[in-house]
């Protein structure tokens, strides 16, 4: 039982390094091989610029359109097929695009 736990442990850590490792020497002079952390595939920053860029897309088809015929839009989404109706969640009107929608808004016109 503890020795298919220790060879478990191994092949854990043989397949963690097969990712990369890094080699550091402690104090005492031993050296002491550890795997290498896996990173986010998405940045935070990257994650934030996305976020804003879809909330100003959602202002200026907010400011483009209008506030009546974007809802209209949206109850059809609402009417639709589950995905559609999952479109119509994230694109209904919050507060955040109103505000560039109304920022915007002057521009375009």
């Amino acid at each position: 039982m503890d020795f298919d736990r220790r060879v478990a442990r191994l092949n854990k850590k043989h397949q963690a390094m097969a990712r990369g490792y890094t080699a550091r020497m402690r104090p005492d002079g031993l050296v002491v091989v550890k795997p290498k952390r896996m990173r986010l595939a998405i940045s935070p920053r990257s994650l934030f610029l996305f976020i804003g860029a879809f909330f100003l897309f959602k202002g200026f088809i907010l400011a483009n359109l209008g506030t009546a015929t974007y809802d209209e839009r949206l109850d059809r989404l609402w009417n639709g097929t589950g995905v559609e109706i999952a479109g119509a969640f994230v694109m209904q009107i919050d507060p955040i695009s109103q505000l560039i929608a109304n920022q915007i808004g002057p521009v375009l016109r």
